[in-house]
């Protein structure tokens, strides 16, 4: 029985207000659509408040536009609403941080100068300058079985002086 009165009284103040409110929302958002579902949501609330269906239909007129206000401020203030339209432009690529680059290169180069000059002239001439051993030979004045024996020494050195610095292989 109450919500007989209640469905009642809803469709009374809908008759009464669906109209100016679809007006007055239309001329907030300018989207019928978009109004549509603004009035919707204003009767729902005023369902769903008993007392303002207790209330004399012509009486709930101000707080019906209130809420309908209230509504479309609520819908611009949404998520969906601020985010940006898409653009022509693809976004730049991201760049990767070069932190641990940098600080590789720096233990790198502590364990280097911990080793002897010998191995270590071979060993940068080698990976870093891209001479071979017959280059390297050759530069040094050396064998090319002493290079090949100073590099074989100088990457066992390298490698004991970088697990000293906390490298693990």
């Amino acid at each position: 029985m109450i919500r007989g009165r209640r469905a009642e009284a809803l469709k009374d103040v809908h008759d009464q207000h669906a109209a100016p409110l679809w007006r007055y929302a239309m001329s907030l958002t300018g989207d019928a659509a978009e109004a549509d579902d603004v009035v919707q949501e204003t009767l729902l609330r005023a369902w769903k408040t008993t007392r303002i269906l207790t209330e004399p239909p012509e009486q709930v007129g101000g707080w019906l536009f209130t809420v309908a206000r209230n509504i479309v401020i609520d819908k611009s203030r949404s998520a969906p609403r601020r985010r940006e339209s898409p653009g022509s432009e693809l976004p730049d690529e991201p760049v990767s941080d070069r932190v641990d680059e940098v600080l590789d290169a720096m233990m790198i180069h502590e364990a280097l100068a911990a080793l002897s000059q010998a191995h270590r002239v071979v060993i940068v001439g080698a990976y870093y300058r891209g001479r071979t051993v017959a280059d390297l030979s050759e530069e040094l004045g050396v064998a090319e079985g002493t290079v090949k024996s100073r590099l074989h020494y100088g990457m066992r050195a390298l490698r004991l002086a970088l697990k000293e610095r906390g490298v693990s292989r």
